[in-house]
């Protein structure tokens, strides 16, 4: 009887193909053989079909659409300035001998602040105070001399009203006894008496008048001196003051209400007035209140005016990392438009009683306009741009997204307002878009972050049962291809991965996961080294998809080691580490496609990793158009 050499399965992906040496007698032996093991092994294998596959679901997010009242703002970015800035600088010179505050301390109106060296402007006052004093004294003494040389003056208006009053009457007499002489009455010798008299009186008078007019003269001199003097004193007093003032500027005190900043002299300092050595002490910024000076462009200035007009416009501003807002009210527009940058200047008061505003500091300003009552609002990264204008992705009741144009009013920060296209409370997708089509089934994913690793069913940490190699693990349950013994179930076929579909066909020169070929199960991973996607393990399908495309009915045992399915294209073991085939159990021999070469038989009959030598084939070429059928090995034998 001739000898008819051992059949070959083919591998997974191939079509059909039988190798027989001998009579046509063992030819067909050899056919009924395999055509009742494939029978009995997969009663309920079916075909694949030829219809395209359903579109797997999207993962996507939504939001609902908003109906709320949305503000007209205009964005600028501002800068904070203090309302006060005092540089504090010492005004008399001296050593620095106390601080009296800490650097950063919140000072108010009069507060102490520094210490110097007052010694010298105090004696420089006690010189002062003698000098007035002394002065004091001069201008009283005068005014004793003033007194006396006006009871001089006095005195001699007294005797020249008497000398006056004796020269008159030595006038009369003196023309009595003319009289008298004419009529020979008295003697010459009497009369010549009697004029002489009165020529003496009246030479008395007027030597009286010039003692009244010196003493005068003296008077008014005396006064001349004490007016002089109470100058002097009012000199003294102004340097008293002088000297007083030169003292206090010892004592530095705050000149406002705001917050202390860095020390820029220490105690022990000499402090210097005047010319380049001048020094500052600190600076104190009043930051209650406090502005925010920022710029618009001028094509909006006339819409500022207009609603300026209409009252007070409120200012947003936002710090940055404090997502609460600072509010406050426009107080300054500037008096011109900068022409180098086109902007005009704008300054906002605020309270900052809570002190979220500092000096210097950049913040995000919001300058409201007006508001807008019942807009309707959606996230700003749900609206898509197309060549029919913008639209959004609509979530249906069935799961599915419409794509609906839109008509866009404005954006307004984070959000867009829409006119027409929309109604409150449906929901538009955010996140997802790139993968969206119209008519497309979408899963709403939940709104926390997605979690790494994979689901149920993505491979197990570990290994096979034993007598086979341990499969490299992924987060999951199910056993890694390669981890499957011989005699025991494939991790492969049997598993079912969470993650998504792949949309490569499986590779047609692909090794079963447990084929003992030269190469590990993972030789079929994609070209360029893609890493495995997240979640699904090495040698896994997806759901409901099996080897060659045959579609294995709910409840099926998993395949035997002779029949696993190979890995879908593009999915490596994760890591990047192949899993191991199973080091015993009886080789299955395939046949090879006659276009590609044989990914399970070494070249030469080289014994594999399982211990047998696989043995040369002879290639059949495949019928045209025949879809790629699975068939069943040989039972598995002891080894």
């Amino acid at each position: 009887m001739p000898r008819t050499r051992p059949l070959a399965h083919a591998s997974v992906g191939h079509p059909l193909r039988l190798l027989a040496v001998g009579s046509g007698h063992g030819l067909r032996l050899s056919l009924l053989l395999l055509l009742g093991a494939a029978v009995s092994g997969c009663p309920g294998d079916k075909v694949e079909s030829k219809q395209p596959p359903a579109r797997p679901t999207v993962p996507v997010a939504v939001a609902p659409v908003a109906q709320k009242t949305m503000p007209l703002q205009i964005q600028a970015i501002g800068t904070v300035e203090a309302s006060a800035v005092v540089a504090v600088k010492a005004q008399v010179g001296g050593e620095l001998i106390r601080i009296h505050i800490t650097e950063g301390q919140d000072v108010k109106k009069g507060d102490l602040l520094f210490s110097i060296d007052p010694r010298a402007y105090e004696a420089a006052l006690a010189q002062a105070d003698a000098n007035l004093a002394r002065d004091r004294g001069q201008v009283q003494q005068l005014r004793a001399v003033i007194e006396r040389d006006q009871a001089r003056v006095s005195q001699a208006r007294a005797a020249l009203v008497r000398d006056q009053a004796q020269a008159r009457n030595s006038v009369v007499q003196e023309r009595r006894y003319a009289d008298l002489l004419q009529r020979g009455l008295i003697a010459q010798e009497q009369y010549d008496g009697i004029r002489t008299n009165a020529e003496s009186l009246a030479a008395t008078v007027r030597a009286d008048e010039a003692d009244v007019k010196s003493a005068e003269d003296t008077v008014r001199a005396g006064e001349a001196a004490v007016k002089s003097a109470e100058q002097a004193v009012r000199a003294d007093e102004a340097a008293v003051e002088s000297a007083k003032l030169l003292l206090s500027y010892t004592t530095i005190r705050s000149p406002v209400d705001g917050r202390a900043g860095s020390l820029m002299l220490h105690q022990g300092n000499v402090v210097r007035v005047g010319g380049t050595g001048d020094s500052t002490l600190l600076v104190i910024n009043q930051v209650r209140p406090i502005y925010v000076s920022f710029t618009v462009p001028q094509q909006q200035l006339p819409a500022i005016n207009r609603y300026m007009a209409e009252g007070k416009l409120q200012v947003d501003a936002f710090p940055a990392g404090d997502p609460r807002p600072a509010r406050g009210v426009v107080t300054f527009t500037d008096n011109a438009v900068d022409p180098a940058t086109g902007t005009i200047r704008l300054k906002a008061t605020f309270g900052n009683a809570e002190k979220k505003l500092w000096p210097g500091q950049f913040v995000n300003v919001a300058l409201t306009l007006a508001t807008e009552e019942d807009a309707i609002v959606v996230p700003s990264q749900a609206v898509q741009t197309g060549q029919q204008g913008p639209y959004v992705f609509v979530v249906k009741s069935d799961s599915t997204v419409e794509n609906r144009p839109v008509v866009v009013a404005r954006t307004q920060g984070s959000e867009t307002i829409i006119t027409k296209g929309l109604e409150k409370g449906e929901n538009v997708v955010t996140d997802g878009l790139t993968r969206l089509v119209a008519g497309a089934k979408v899963e709403v994913r939940a709104a926390g972050p997605r979690a790494g690793g994979g689901a149920p069913g993505g491979g197990a940490a570990g290994g096979g049962p034993p007598g086979g190699a341990p499969g490299r693990g992924a987060p999951g349950g199910s056993p890694a291809a390669g981890g499957a013994s011989a005699g025991g179930p494939s991790g492969a076929a049997g598993a079912r991965s969470s993650g998504a579909p792949s949309a490569e066909p499986p590779s047609a020169g692909a090794p079963a996961a447990g084929a003992p070929s030269g190469s590990d199960s993972s030789a079929a991973a994609p070209s360029g080294g893609r890493p495995p996607a997240a979640g699904r393990p090495s040698g896994a399908l997806p759901p409901g998809a099996a080897a060659g495309g045959i579609q294995p009915p709910a409840g099926d045992p998993p395949a035997a080691a002779g029949r696993t399915a190979a890995p879908s294209a593009g999915i490596s073991s994760p890591g990047g580490l192949p899993a191991r085939a199973p080091a015993a159990g009886p080789p299955s021999t395939a046949v090879p496609s006659a276009d590609a070469p044989s990914a399970t038989a070494p070249p030469g009959g080289l014994p594999s990793p399982g211990g047998s030598p696989a043995e040369p084939s002879v290639g059949v070429p495949p019928p045209a158009a025949r879809p790629p059928v699975a068939a069943p090995g040989p039972p598995p034998r002891a080894p």
